[in-house]
């Protein structure tokens, strides 16, 4: 007797690997419309379609001929049950290797993968954890037993358990501006490592915590090695905006500068105030860095700005030839693109700023909901 096919479960860290791998992937997406429209599982190997749940409660029938017989089958939906269920289905009317994702898009929204970004002059190391289902980017900067952790998002078991693997004890958490778009673990995961919190003052004006001052002129040390964190003050997506130079090499640029597009400076509602700053950082701070700099920014918008080992970055004097953003030469033109015609502002933007000065503290169901959606730091022409 044959055993029955049954639907297995795939994990987000499974599911990521597929992704970065350029695995070829079917997706079934059973969210409403509006949800998947706003947000989807991209890769370029990704073929998916949508259709809710809903319109498959009485089965799949109608939709069979579209489901391949040949690849690997994943169902999806926000948190599980409904994949798990239209799955069924399909077993039941012959196709195999179906699996639902586990916990839905909520863990495709929070799973990080790290990737080495490359050595440090006297031995230390730098990795980036890419939030492939945000689009945000947080940073590790190891050397000589000691790290720290720029731009941490709210899973900070990952870095705990990172720098535990590496014997390695986190010394500082930084962040590079006050975050809009996703809840910080950087507080949390100082206080968890007894660590130094760093964040920008001018963004720190509302904040009812203790932190050190993360200010232009500071050298923050790591090890033994004298691996230097440089802060550059670098405002437009907020008035704080600091950017750091690491070891020389690399300029971790927040959400100013991204690979394919600039920083929005609107969403403390001062739009037209701050794109002032936001060319003056662009276009005259930066322009005096050293043009061989691999730009490390906080988020990604496409996943096409991923490289081969799915890491984000690129070199500053590559991005002054291909940034569109970098390449607006007149004033008024530049203030029209980065206050108008914006794309929507992120989820729950203002309770997660609130979050994130101390002010409000969601439960941990509360901050997953506050953060469902996709990256919307960016301009993108």
């Amino acid at each position: 007797m044959i055993d029955p096919v049954q639907l297995q479960g795939m994990s987000a860290e499974s599911l990521a690997k597929k992704v970065l791998d350029n695995e070829l992937v079917f997706i079934l997406d059973v969210r409403n419309e509006s949800d998947f429209k706003d947000w989807q599982i991209e890769g370029s190997n990704v073929h998916i379609m949508n259709t809710p749940y809903f319109e498959l409660l009485d089965g799949v029938d109608s939709i069979l001929d579209t489901i391949p017989d040949d690849q690997l089958i994943l169902v999806v939906c926000a948190k599980e049950g409904s994949s798990k269920f239209v799955g069924e289905q399909l077993i039941k009317e012959g196709k195999q290797n179906v699996f639902y994702l586990i916990g839905g898009m909520k863990s495709w929204s929070e799973h990080l993968e790290p990737v080495k970004i490359g050595d440090l002059k006297d031995g230390g190391e730098i990795y980036q954890f890419v939030r492939i289902g945000k689009g945000c980017l947080s940073y590790m900067v190891i050397s000589d037993g000691e790290a720290a952790v720029i731009d941490a998002v709210r899973m900070t078991d990952v870095f705990e358990n990172f720098a535990k693997a590496k014997n390695v004890t986190i010394k500082h958490t930084i962040d590079t501006h006050l975050h809009a778009d996703h809840i910080s673990g950087g507080r949390q995961l100082a206080e968890k490592t007894e660590g130094s919190y760093w964040l920008p003052p001018k963004d720190a004006t509302e904040v009812i915590f203790q932190y050190e001052k993360l200010e232009e002129g500071k050298t923050l040390i790591v090890g033994n090695t004298q691996i230097s964190i440089q802060p550059i003050y670098s405002p437009g997506h907020t008035i704080g905006s600091t950017s750091l130079i690491v070891d020389n090499q690399y300029l971790l640029t927040g959400d100013i500068l991204f690979v394919k597009s600039i920083g929005r400076p609107d969403l403390a509602g001062k739009a037209e105030d701050w794109a002032a700053d936001l060319r003056t950082t662009l276009y005259k701070r930066y322009k005096q860095l050293a043009d061989d700099l691999t730009v490390l920014p906080a988020h990604f918008g496409k996943y096409t700005e991923l490289g081969d080992k799915g890491q984000v970055s690129a070199r500053l004097g590559d991005l002054y030839r291909d940034n569109p953003g970098l390449n607006i030469q007149d004033e008024s033109e530049f203030r029209r693109t980065v206050s108008e015609n914006l794309p929507p502002q992120p989820n729950a933007y203002q309770e997660i700023r609130q979050t994130n000065m101390g002010k409000i503290s969601p439960a941990n169901e509360e901050q997953r909901e506050m953060e469902i959606g996709p990256n919307r730091c960016a301009i993108h022409n």
